[in-house]
């Protein structure tokens, strides 16, 4: 999600969900091309390990896209995602995103320029449609000419996208979900990998999508409570659940030294907001994370700070 999966989003997610393939916000072609290409594409892996972290690219020409997979080869990502359906205004001006739905030919161009450059996967990122298109034979047709360029996976928001007449923020929620038409697109495309997203929030509708699609992947839900996505993840992968503690000590530990290379804890800390949500004390610790984390000389010791105050905040409720 642009603004919110960098680097340190994914070092606390992937503290939560240690088997989880991660997505990076999505970096155009032309930002790796042309812009801060180490800024924008390192440090994303856990301990110097290489784990299953997807860069999620952005773009409509088929040659700069398979040069901005060339230059992100040296950083081990482990697969290359092509962004089809974000519906925000600046993507649409661009041409890219969800606006590509409607020239699927160019879609699948895109998507073998990115295969000839890289052996690993490439994936696509859809909606059920946009604007008018019709989801049945529009959204059929589409996924054919994917399978064309060579797509290793798909990813489908059960929503259409409203590039005309709604907002960004509108289309995350009006357009009703329909899980019953990616189930039915799974259905008939049954080689293909397909994962679905849109509105995923609870156990039961991930094992439910789970008894029909190869993955599911959550989004806003998992930023805004980030412990139930672990748990989730948990589930998934029949794991132990998260340990509390031991995340926050990460996180602290991880904090300090990103300070020290001059990084400043509310770039950190922002994403950790939601940890508390629903509890007593979440107020405090939001106020903590948030104002307190931007003065010049805050660290690590304000994580271990506000999560001690959590706890004893815990204890008086129990």
């Amino acid at each position: 999600m642009m603004d919110w999966t960098d680097r340190h989003c994914r070092f606390f997610h992937r503290c939560l969900a240690p088997s989880s393939a991660l997505y990076s916000e999505m970096v155009t072609a032309d930002a790796i091309r042309h812009g801060q290409r180490d800024r924008l594409l390192s440090g994303h892996h856990i301990d110097n390990q290489d784990d299953a972290i997807i860069l999620q690219l952005g773009g409509a020409d088929p040659e700069a896209l398979a040069e901005a997979v060339r230059l992100a080869e040296p950083y081990q990502y482990a697969e290359y995602n092509l962004n089809v359906g974000c519906p925000s205004d600046r993507v649409q001006s661009g041409r890219f995103g969800a606006a590509l739905m409607a020239e699927p030919e160019l879609v699948a161009d895109l998507v073998a320029a990115m295969k000839s450059a890289t052996a690993k996967p490439v994936s696509v990122k859809c909606r059920l449609g946009i604007d008018d298109m019709d989801i049945d034979k529009g959204l059929d047709d589409f996924v054919d000419a994917v399978c064309r360029g060579g797509s290793d996976h798909l990813i489908v928001h059960a929503r259409k996208a409203w590039l005309k007449g709604l907002s960004p923020k509108e289309n995350r929620d009006i357009p009703p979900l329909d899980y019953d038409r990616v189930y039915h697109l799974k259905r008939r495309f049954s080689d293909l990998p397909i994962s679905i997203n849109g509105g995923i929030a609870s156990a039961d509708i991930i094992t439910s999508a789970l008894k029909v699609m190869d993955g599911v992947m959550i989004g806003r839900a998992a930023y805004q409570y980030p412990y139930q996505f672990g748990l989730w993840a948990a589930m998934i992968y029949d794991q132990s659940p998260p340990d509390e503690d031991e995340i926050m000590a990460r996180m602290a530990n991880y904090a300090d030294a990103e300070v020290e290379k001059g990084e400043r804890l509310i770039a950190i800390t922002r994403h950790m907001l939601g940890f508390a949500n629903g509890q007593k004390g979440a107020r405090r610790w939001r106020r903590m994370l948030s104002e307190e984390a931007r003065t010049p000389t805050a660290n690590g010791d304000l994580i271990r700070n506000a999560w001690e105050i959590l706890m004893t905040a815990r204890k008086d409720a129990a």
